[in-house]
């Protein structure tokens, strides 16, 4: 007969590496959601200056009433978990399992990852600046790269201080060893020797694990200012023998969302990989009606206001042919999943 060995459990439980949430905290605080689903955000619409005229009844100009546009802001992501730990199993496993540690480890392990990913991935669709590199990255080229993302923001009258470059973690390994990263001496000891990420032209450099984004995306630079990521309820319960079990009942519910804000969108810029980007939409425009197509789209919005369709309230979801009255203006943007949103394009039905 064979002899089955007592085995030896030990009382130290193993689990998987975690890291702190990166996205939480780092966007815009100004629009809260307690209360409501929905915010809904106003932005004035300026008009362009004309020439003064010394002599009639409108001198400055004939008064227009002021527009403005509205972007609408509802959360959709409402998330939850539920978890038994049976006492009398917690008990043969040496009470391993204590159940304020176990919901700490399902936040840290889940929750915090899915939240990161999330908000990361409506950065990505909802950026206001992209652009898919002419070549793949390497340690000669990504400097470059970055200089050219930040000179786009520098044209779109971004601010220079306060941006975040959010770089994947392979991507980062070629910016380190790159001459320009290493040249600085200051920048290039303080992360090779000490493994701090640390600022690079005038940027603070956050690494991002590879996972947290798709394998098109090379890097993002983003201001805190141009993006809203609320977490609107963090609601998690531990419940000691409930009607039905002997042990412990973990309960979590989460409630969050990412969004661009429409006026500063252009703080958002994504570089992506050759080819990555969706063309942008071509119109057609003929007896007062509009053809829209972008090639492999999944999706168009247009607008008649003159709004930008990525962030307005009145955007559609283009369909078919749109009837449009003599001096409108049509804008329309395309999206496909895996690819970097088109750019805006627009057409004038003269």
């Amino acid at each position: 007969m064979a002899i089955n060995l007592a085995a030896k459990y030990s009382d130290k439980i193993l689990t998987y590496f975690t890291q702190a949430s990166i996205m939480k905290g780092m966007g815009n605080n100004d629009y809260s959601f307690e209360g409501v689903k929905t915010v809904k955000i106003y932005t004035p619409v300026t008009i362009p200056l004309g020439d003064y005229t010394r002599s009639g009844a409108n001198r400055y100009g004939t008064p227009v009433e002021m527009q403005d546009t509205l972007q609408e802001l509802t959360m959709t992501q409402d998330k939850g978990f539920a978890l038994t730990i049976d006492k009398g199993n917690n008990m043969e496993q040496l009470n391993i399992k204590g159940a304020a540690r176990m919901l700490r480890l399902q936040i840290d392990e889940r929750v915090i990852p899915e939240y990161d990913k999330y908000v990361l991935g409506k950065l990505v669709v909802n950026a206001g600046l992209s652009a898919a590199a002419s070549a793949a990255l390497t340690k000669s080229n990504i400097a470059e790269t970055i200089a050219g993302a930040l000179t786009a923001q520098d044209n779109k009258f971004v601010p220079q201080t306060g941006r975040i470059i959010l770089i994947p973690s392979t991507k980062y390994n070629m910016l380190r060893l790159s001459p320009e990263f290493i040249g600085n001496d200051h920048l290039g000891k303080t992360s090779l020797v000490k493994g701090q990420v640390g600022e690079f032209m005038n940027c603070r450099v956050v690494k991002i694990p590879d996972s947290y984004v798709a394998d098109n995306v090379n890097f993002m630079i983003v201001l805190n200012k141009s993006f809203t990521a609320p977490w609107k309820l963090n609601d998690t319960k531990i419940h000691k023998d409930p009607p039905g079990l002997n042990g412990d009942l973990l309960e979590g519910r989460f409630m969050w969302d990412a969004f661009v804000l429409g006026a500063k969108a252009d703080g958002i810029y994504v570089s992506g990989a050759s080819g990555s980007k969706q063309a942008a939409p071509t119109i057609t425009i003929s007896s007062n009606s509009a053809t829209v197509a972008s090639t492999g789209a999944d999706k168009i919005l247009y607008t008649l206001d003159g709004s930008d369709p990525r962030y307005s309230d009145s955007a559609q979801v283009y369909a078919s042919a749109v009837a449009m009255a003599a001096g409108e203006t049509i804008k329309a943007v395309a999206y496909k999943a895996g690819s970097l949103t088109s750019d805006v394009a627009e057409k004038a039905n003269s």
